[in-house]
């Protein structure tokens, strides 16, 4: 390989030679135990010992996604969910929302508890209302620890927010013109199309966090909490999902995109990239022709990405994209 590496042109070998090493050996969820262990490919964002993608293997940690997401959301109208790591020279860091459920559990004269984790859960809720969230979504997808629901997690903020596509040093090769082609690129998608969704019951998205987290009563009642604009919501009016156009019950929760205006609202399982139809990881979503995406698929949608490396490949110079269409320089068994 390092033959081979030794005629290409610096930035295809930095792409090369360049990939992370780090996570070897973390077996493959998918494989169930064929996989030796996670072997990177030198370039290709997969596993060499069983060609299934990096997010199989669930490579990252708990730390290294609250980085990555923290980088996402600095800098932009959604960065306090995040907070700075103390000398980390502006680092930011995401201030995942956690809820633990403990409920005991008669057994005889020591009482026993039963403790339930929530991995990730909607912020400036109450936690009433952040259970009948995760009611609302499917149980294999409901990120308790230790269930295949967290699993899923994990793998979908590797898939839909990859770090090359957010961080131009991750990305291989670049020129430096071509660095501050990408920085440009992440700086305008921050301004204009990053959200992050809200839950509320139907009529309340919007609200000052204070009066959000009062939240638990449905409309109509006493103590209906006024609408974004200071009124009281009326409590015949009827909510619609965007998604599926289904009723959305007065007492139930529900999503909001600032970025779509609070006229609009989706049942939690609803809340979909309107290309893959996968969930929102964390209800993080990226807003383009009236829809939410996720952020690969966005991404795609604004410059072609390179079906070898995964990353967007528009912005790289000729000889990377030659090796990644051609496989001249790099074979898939390189």
């Amino acid at each position: 390989m390092a033959k081979v590496a030794k005629d290409l042109n610096p930035g295809v070998q930095k792409m090369s030679l360049g990939q992370q090493q780090s996570a070897r050996g973390v077996p493959c969820l998918r494989c169930k135990g064929t996989c030796s262990g996670f072997e990177p490919h030198p370039w290709r964002k997969i596993c060499k010992s069983c060609k299934c993608s990096q997010e199989d293997h669930c490579l990252s940690s708990d730390l290294e996604d609250d980085r990555k997401i923290g980088r996402l959301l600095m800098d932009s109208k959604y960065s306090t969910l995040t907070a700075r790591v103390k000398g980390g020279d502006g680092i930011r860091i995401y201030k995942r929302n956690r809820m633990i459920m403990t409920n005991p559990i008669a057994t005889g004269k020591d009482p026993t508890f039963d403790t339930i984790t929530y991995e990730w859960a909607p912020p400036g809720v109450t936690q009433k209302l952040g259970l009948q969230y995760m009611d609302l979504i499917p149980k294999e997808k409901q990120p308790v620890t230790g269930t295949e629901g967290a699993h899923y997690r994990r793998r979908q903020l590797m898939r839909q927010l990859p770090i090359y596509d957010q961080d131009p040093s991750r990305c291989r090769g670049l020129l430096e013109n071509e660095l501050k082609l990408m920085e440009e690129f992440v700086k305008q998608y921050k301004s204009e199309a990053l959200g992050v969704g809200e839950v509320a019951l139907p009529g309340q998205g919007g609200l000052p966090k204070e009066e959000g987290k009062q939240q638990e009563k449905p409309e109509g009642t006493e103590t209906a909490a006024p609408t974004a604009n200071g009124s009281i919501a009326d409590p015949s009016k009827e909510y619609v999902c965007e998604f599926c156009k289904g009723a959305a019950p007065a007492d139930s929760p529900v999503v909001y995109s600032d970025r779509a205006g609070y006229d609009k609202q989706w049942h939690p399982a609803c809340f979909v990239c309107v290309k893959c139809a996968e969930p929102l990881v964390d209800l993080i979503y990226f807003w383009k022709d009236n829809a939410p995406w996720c952020g690969r698929h966005y991404c795609e949608s604004m410059r072609p990405r390179c079906s070898g490396c995964d990353e967007i490949w528009k912005l790289r110079h000729k000889a990377i994209k030659q090796s990644h269409a051609t496989g001249k320089y790099l074979s898939e068994n390189s």
